[in-house]
């Protein structure tokens, strides 16, 4: 396939984006994301949607990017060294949600097309993205409902999708320096072309598309619950952990790094406020406890 419909995939992922903060400001009710476009001086640029200080989200973005570039970074092809020196482009959607209330989950996804080009040769093209839950006081059937919409998301294009890709979001989005999962876990692919351009973005629309139909209803249920200093507290210092994968594991934001991307774009995944404490642990059976004994091991929820 040597033309690649780029005009079909980016009305997508803006479309994408504007459903995506549609859905959040209606669930929210408390403010509106603010939309910041900007241009990046190797080519290309975005439309980052920032929302900050609403009644369930206390920080939110939903970036949307389309950038190129003379050659691929190295965390671009760290997996595929035959494309190093290529010129590529890169489209996508990425998000995260930091809700204010510590029974609300935060919540990551992203949905990404890369083309890597070389004159004289056909492009050489993929998809990847996904996404996963980071709850601090976790709710079982929470996560059931989040895995069981990611499931019937995969399960057109293949039995046995769902299970590859959970358990490739396990391993991803793991802290080894902590010996830990960053949280429930949910999709996670990466140079996804097998089967053909039009099989491949249709996975990539489903699970783009099912993100907010997991996250919303579990936004609903828990925006109102009661909390008080010790949920906040543990709240913020779960943060950290969030802060740390994202910042030493992340390859999304070393590719951005590295590619010279737009640093408040970049970090807009950070939370607003985090702490790290000395050496804390948990009360024994205590609430804050039951998050790293019943739900932050391998598991399968579905």
């Amino acid at each position: 396939m040597s033309e690649i419909p780029v005009d079909q995939v980016k009305a997508y992922l803006l479309n994408l984006q504007n459903t995506i903060c549609d859905q959040l400001e209606q669930e929210d009710g408390g403010a509106t994301f603010l939309q910041d476009e900007w241009l990046r001086p190797e080519g290309g640029g975005g439309r980052s949607r920032v929302l900050t200080d609403g009644a369930v989200i206390e920080k939110g973005g939903v970036n949307f990017s389309h950038v190129f570039g003379k050659g691929l970074p190295p965390s671009a092809t760290q997996a595929r060294p035959e494309l190093a020196g290529r010129s590529f482009q890169a489209m996508g959607v990425s998000l995260v949600i930091h809700p204010k209330n510590p029974y609300v989950p935060t919540s990551h996804a992203n949905v990404r097309l890369f083309i890597a080009e070389k004159e004289g040769e056909d492009p050489v093209w993929w998809f990847g993205g996904g996404y996963d839950l980071t709850p601090y006081y976790a709710d079982e059937d929470d996560c059931i409902a989040w895995h069981r919409t990611a499931k019937e998301a995969c399960e057109p294009f293949g039995e046995k999708v769902y299970q590859d890709y959970k358990q490739w979001c396990d391993d991803y989005f793991f802290l080894p320096h902590r010996n830990e999962p960053r949280g429930i876990g949910g999709l996670f692919f990466d140079d996804l072309n097998e089967g053909g351009f039009e099989r491949c973005f249709g996975l990539m629309q489903a699970i783009g598309n099912s993100y907010v139909e997991a996250y919303r209803p579990i936004m609903a249920k828990k925006k109102e619950m009661p909390f008080g200093a010790r949920e906040r507290d543990f709240q913020l210092y779960r943060r950290g952990r969030y802060v740390e994968f994202n910042l030493v594991q992340d390859r999304g934001t070393i590719f951005g790094l590295q590619s010279n991307g737009r640093t408040e774009s970049i970090l807009m995944s950070l939370p607003p406020l985090v702490s790290w404490v000395y050496d804390w642990t948990p009360e024994e059976g205590s609430a804050e406890a039951a998050l790293t004994e019943k739900f932050l091991i391998a598991k399968d929820w579905v």
